[in-house]
């Protein structure tokens, strides 16, 4: 599928996974709308792409109605990536045999509504917008992009919630293709190993766990970049024969309990 000249909306977009994305798409031709909260990176970023930023919190649906509505209006809306998300860590019960320190629910539903609501909710309201497109020759009108995780099969200790949300982006993945083919509209999602991104900070210490945490890589033994995400983001995209899969760029790892 060409994306040329069409408009691309892409959900955490100011930096990490979707900043490459947004990167390697601008670059594809498209019109990128930065969909991030992070307002001076986000717009940085469109200024140099060519693009438009919209402040976007995925848990707002009428700030996801706005963005879609702003990428269908400055070109033809025929890529959709959802990058944004988040984690959490903490053990399902405490130690101390008391109910209140067992997992706080307000954290798990919190994972839930960012990570698997905000997705749903990007992805039904922006293939609204690309079913209004106009077919190209393969029959056509857009593609969409879902960014799950390798914790939606590996959950390791203390990632009950962010594993759930992951794990029902994966699950999703199918029914939502089959429900979208009939707008000529494909699905597919990528599950992301240990990926350098800005959530492993800066420094030596930084340098050395990313170090550590890539010898347990099977190959190659370290940490994947942004781009080598980013470039499977763009095949399932411009790729018109994918369509209803979910693919681990991981590096061969599983994860273990800990």
């Amino acid at each position: 599928m060409d994306i040329n000249g069409s408009s691309a909306i892409v959900t955490g977009g100011a930096s990490g996974i979707g900043e490459a994305a947004a990167r390697q798409l601008a670059a594809k031709g498209a019109i990128v709308i930065v969909a991030d909260l992070q307002a001076d990176k986000g717009e940085a970023l469109a200024k140099e792409i060519g693009g438009i930023f919209a402040q976007v919190d995925v848990t707002n649906t009428e700030q996801i109605t706005e963005a879609v509505e702003l990428a269908g209006a400055t070109a033809p809306l025929r890529a959709c990536v959802n990058s944004a998300g988040r984690g959490a860590a903490q053990r399902t019960i405490g130690r101390d045999g008391k109910i209140e320190s067992a997992y706080n629910l307000d954290i798990y539903r919190k994972i839930i509504e960012i990570n698997l609501i905000g997705t749903f909710d990007m992805t039904r309201q922006a293939a609204t917008v690309m079913s209004r497109n106009e077919p190209d020759a393969d029959g056509q009108k857009g593609a969409i992009v879902n960014l799950a995780s390798v914790a939606a099969f590996d959950g390791q200790i203390g990632q009950a919630s962010y594993s759930s949300s992951k794990g029902g982006v994966v699950g999703m993945t199918l029914p939502v293709a089959r429900d979208l083919a009939a707008a000529g509209i494909r699905l597919n999602t990528i599950a992301p190993g240990l990926i350098d991104t800005p959530i492993y900070g800066t420094g030596p210490e930084a340098e050395a766990r990313k170090a550590k945490l890539g010898e347990s890589v099977l190959f190659p033994h370290r940490l994947g970049k942004a781009d080598e995400l980013a470039s499977m983001v763009v095949e399932c995209i411009t790729n018109s024969y994918m369509n209803g899969e979910v693919i681990r760029v991981d590096g061969g790892i599983r994860m273990p309990p800990k």
